[in-house]
């Protein structure tokens, strides 16, 4: 089989770079060791990288004042080695959880507009707020020194907890019921769905005002992603850019009719109802790509009380996408470096094997690994992901011209959220997976890397609103 023909199997593999890549001072302080591990991710056929830039850096002295030395000089690095490059525009603090090493908060502006006015936050109906980042409601509120979050992110997420209240009151007086409120029963951050009257088999989330609610919580997120988009759109017109957004991959609770964990974050998923496919749609008209995290994990790794499916929901978020003809893309969840991950991901970059007849019908756009680490590059941890790249690249070699990136054009007519909608249901089958990759790494297991647990990490760099379990909803009071 000729090289030509099988480079459509290629699959490119990017390796996101430490979160400290920049330090919290936002200073390149670590050069010379990066330039180190670069070099082993060039010798291992790596495609490219991909590292967040902080909000709370690059605008972290005054609205405004932009300070991208530090990344220059970053990104320089990546350009001599000969790396290709995605950027993650991240506008919600880095770290400040439990063992997190690097801490890096939204800026102390922003933080001092939350201390006079906290409905910035995300807030549940106890008071409690996350001033991780900025809730969807301020989107269009010139809050920020004159700009609102949607100017913020664009010059560079996110109303008050009033405002969505007189969103939801105005758009429930204009079905005819001005009486209903944000929901009340749905439990706690860590109660499971049984435990609550909203989650329960049969419960309120089925009802009309259930359902009302979910919908518009859901229609609100895509709005937001919606707008965003169009406006980066028209930053990056012309230039050879894919954009991109993260998906959560919230698989716990998955196997719960009621989707409890998903619905919570915004993602209105259940089993007769498709909650990504309008997502995919929204993106399909500004020509963006969609990157979904678990691509790792098993099925049979996870705790059965958690009632998680990583495998159907990493199948159900590409299948959709590849129906709404995007570039889809991946990353794994937790580092780990044994075979059995790696095949995982295999499988799932190309979902039927090798096409000897040319591209495969589905394929991933790209896989990032998460993340560059001296334990990735030494020892057999490093003999694997070399050989889990090659295998990647459908043991072709490295090739820097594989799928090559446009000039970015228009984004094309706004659609209505009516429009987007006609996505969810009815709600198909996922596409056949096999249950083996056909080029699958043989070597020996990796050091280090522990599997999932029952509550594990939504791998990209979108957060779920409340971090719960299926409790709370965001937003509500």
């Amino acid at each position: 089989m000729e090289a030509s023909v099988q480079q459509g199997n290629y699959v490119q593999v990017y390796v996101m770079l430490p979160l400290d890549a920049v330090s919290v001072n936002n200073r390149f302080e670590k050069g010379d060791e990066l330039r180190e591990q670069l070099k082993r991710l060039v010798e291992a056929g790596v495609d490219g990288v991909m590292v967040d830039v902080w909000w709370g850096l690059v605008e972290g002295k005054g609205p405004r004042a932009y300070d991208w030395s530090a990344y220059k000089q970053l990104f320089q690095l990546v350009h001599e080695a000969g790396l290709k490059l995605k950027a993650i525009m991240s506008f919600h603090q880095c770290g400040g959880n439990v063992g997190d090493v690097v801490n890096i908060p939204i800026p102390q502006w922003v933080r001092n507009v939350g201390a006079s006015d906290p409905d910035i936050f995300y807030t549940d109906q106890h008071g409690t707020r996350n001033i991780e980042y900025l809730t969807l409601g301020v989107d269009d509120q010139p809050l920020f020194h004159g700009r609102s979050a949607v100017q913020v992110n664009i010059n560079h997420h996110s109303s008050s907890l009033v405002l969505l209240q007189a969103d939801f009151k105005a758009a429930a007086a204009m079905v005819g019921h001005p009486e209903w409120e944000f929901p009340r029963d749905a439990g706690q951050y860590n109660d499971a769905p049984q435990r609550t009257r909203f989650f329960v088999d049969n419960g309120t989330y089925l009802t009309e005002q259930g359902r009302f609610f979910l919908a518009w919580y859901s229609n609100n997120l895509i709005k937001h992603g919606d707008k965003i988009l169009d406006e980066a759109n028209k930053v990056f017109l012309g230039h050879r850019v894919q954009l991109a957004i993260k998906i959560s991959g919230i698989h716990w609770w998955y196997k719960v009719p009621s989707h409890a964990a998903e619905i919570t974050a915004g993602y209105y998923n259940l089993h007769d109802r498709d909650g990504y496919r309008p997502i995919a749609r929204m993106l399909k008209r500004h020509r963006a790509s969609l990157n979904f995290t678990c691509a790792e994990m098993r099925d049979s790794e996870q705790s059965s009380q958690a009632m998680s499916a990583p495998e159907e929901l990493v199948q159900q978020v590409l299948s959709a996408g590849w129906r709404e003809g995007l570039n889809m893309a991946c990353e794994n969840a937790l580092p780990r470096y044994d075979p059995t991950a790696y095949n995982t991901i295999l499988r799932n970059a190309r979902p039927h094997g090798i096409n000897k007849s040319g591209p495969p019908e589905h394929k991933l756009f790209g896989f990032t690994y998460l993340r560059l680490s001296n334990q990735l590059v030494e020892g057999q941890n490093y003999v694997n992901f070399k050989t889990f790249v090659d295998r990647m690249h459908a043991n072709l070699p490295h090739d820097p011209c594989v799928d090559p990136v446009a000039p970015l054009q228009r984004s094309g007519p706004e659609l209505t959220i009516e429009m987007i909608l006609q996505a969810a249901q009815p709600k198909l089958d996922p596409f056949p997976f096999e249950e083996h990759t056909d080029l699958p790494v043989q070597g020996l297991g990796g050091i280090g890397g522990d599997v999932e647990g029952p509550s594990g990490g939504m791998g990209g760099e979108v957060q779920d609103p409340t971090g719960s379990m299926g409790g709370e909803l965001p937003a509500t009071v």
